[in-house]
């Protein structure tokens, strides 16, 4: 069972049992000149789903690879499952397992079928050996409907189905939460439900989930929690029905009002 999604992300540590997933104290990041990331305050419980949108700029894709350290943040804490982010090394590489993520694009290896984008890290990080990482490939590729494809290469599938194989490779490292920054916006618009179908029975089945995209369909449906997000800081966060029927922010009223009107 989640915790209530709208208690503070500021509040006071809470205890073991309650501990969060995903914590944020204070976080800040630079590109030179440019604050992107400023002073972020953010718990994610185990089981939510939160769906962090905003305008182009806002930090949402920094903040979500900041969270499996793809960026390097300049202060501030971040905790998964209770362990702070390690700097580097094999305690940072163990710590990315428990993290998964998928991209805009989906990154997968040109040259192996499906079946291997899927098996190899299990087999090559987590040392499974290969007929189990194999059938539990092949259940991930069912879940996802593209089973029917594992034999096949990257190019020879949609980009709507790649995408799922991207899924089930993150799903493949059995990680306690997943991370998805913009995962639909590299697709034709056809594709894109197919893709989100797969996470939204992915949040059903009780993942925790961050997801940074502008799908507002997604985010009514799927989010326990939407995190609005302007010019480096969580403006403000609320469960989705509060925030699309009744936004308290000047800049999220306005920016629902122009994302809305097309």
């Amino acid at each position: 069972m989640t915790r209530d999604p709208q208690s503070s992300p500021s509040a006071s540590a809470p205890d073991s049992s309650a501990q969060p997933l995903v914590l944020l104290k204070k976080v800040n990041k630079h590109f030179g000149e440019l604050h992107v990331l400023k002073d972020i305050n953010l718990e994610v419980a185990r089981g939510e789903v939160v769906v962090v949108i905003g305008p182009s700029g806002s930090g949402k894709s920094t903040l979500c690879r900041a969270i499996n350290r793809l960026e390097t943040i300049d202060n501030g804490e971040i905790r998964i499952d209770g362990k702070e982010l390690p700097a580097e090394g094999k305690a940072l590489a163990k710590l990315r397992a428990d993290v998964g993520m998928v991209f805009q694009s989906f990154n997968l290896f040109a040259h192996k079928s499906i079946l291997e984008n899927v098996t190899l890290g299990p087999v090559k990080v987590k040392g499974m050996k290969g007929n189990a990482a194999k059938e539990l490939a092949m259940s991930l590729l069912k879940r996802v409907g593209v089973d029917n494809q594992a034999q096949k290469l990257p190019a020879q599938l949609s980009g709507g189905q790649q995408q799922r194989v991207a899924i089930a490779r993150a799903l493949a490292m059995q990680p306690k939460v997943m991370l998805f920054d913009e995962p639909t916006s590299a697709l034709d618009p056809e594709m894109i439900n197919e893709v989100l179908d797969a996470m939204v029975a992915l949040a059903k089945e009780g993942m925790t989930m961050i997801v940074v995209t502008h799908e507002m369909g997604f985010a009514r449906k799927a989010a326990d929690r939407v995190i609005f997000m302007a010019d480096g800081q969580i403006v403000e966060q609320a469960k989705p029905e509060e925030f699309f029927t009744n936004p308290r922010s000047d800049r999220a009223k306005d920016f629902l009002g122009k994302i809305l009107a097309h």
